[in-house]
């Protein structure tokens, strides 16, 4: 039998001038295997077209409908309704991001930043840069360990459940260090522990965190986030002695 849930969604437009936040109330009825990005698009299309939320891909591999969930910063595409007994779902934006509108936040402007001020990009060795040069050989093993760590999706989930991040905006987050851990392991790059120290190697970076588990707690694709944080601590700190 089909029940009624009701969302409490967060509406504000940060370029109306005259718009304030607020909670707004929403109804339907609930249909088999309906997860909350299907329910936020029944809700656009029947009853509020200004609702505002993010999507691409509706299979967990796009990251942009990342949003907090009852508490929980999650995939709304990955998100049952029937995970909620009482039919009750509060969704908010995730914190931490520029707000562009309601559930809408502005993740790509701050993974860019990241990449930037990281460099986040294969530096090569410098034999490596004769394009008519074959590449050379990677172990299956090394294509393994990096295969892993790319799966991440840049959804801002590990951001927006981590304390430190919200309590200093310097922080680098979880994601970055899962991207500097990349190309660590990458033996086609040529930079040196040391020279990742230099970028990591503060408490803006592997020793600002608190190990709270927030990242790997509430990571969407369940990637290692801890256990690459305590690789880059034990590789910076050998840097330096």
């Amino acid at each position: 039998m089909s029940r009624q849930i009701s969302f409490n969604i967060f509406r504000y437009d940060p370029q109306d001038g005259q718009d304030k936040p607020k909670m707004e109330r929403y109804q339907l009825t609930e249909t088999p295997g309906m997860t909350v990005f299907i329910a936020l698009n029944q809700l656009r299309e029947q009853q509020d077209p200004s609702l505002q939320f993010d999507f691409v891909c509706r299979a967990g591999i796009c990251g942009s409908c990342a949003m907090v969930i009852n508490g929980f910063p999650t995939l709304a595409c990955r998100t049952l309704t029937a995970n909620y007994p009482n039919g009750e779902i509060t969704l908010m934006p995730l914190p931490g991001f520029e707000l562009i509108g309601d559930l809408s936040v502005n993740t790509g402007k701050f993974m860019r930043e990241l990449a930037e001020r990281l460099k986040l990009w294969l530096h090569p060795r410098p034999d490596d840069q004769d394009i008519h040069r074959l590449e050379n050989p990677m172990a299956p093993e090394e294509a393994a360990r990096i295969y892993e760590l790319e799966r991440c999706v840049e959804c801002g989930v590990c951001v927006s459940a981590c304390a430190t991040k919200q309590m200093r905006d310097t922080f680098v987050g979880a994601v970055g260090m899962m991207k500097i851990a990349r190309f660590e392991m990458d033996s086609r790059d040529s930079r040196s522990a040391d020279d990742f120290y230099h970028v990591i190697g503060n408490q803006d970076g592997v020793f600002g965190c608190m190990t709270l588990l927030g990242c790997q707690d509430n990571c969407p694709k369940d990637l290692p986030h801890m256990q690459q944080i305590a690789y880059l601590r034990r590789k910076m700190a050998a840097s330096i002695l």
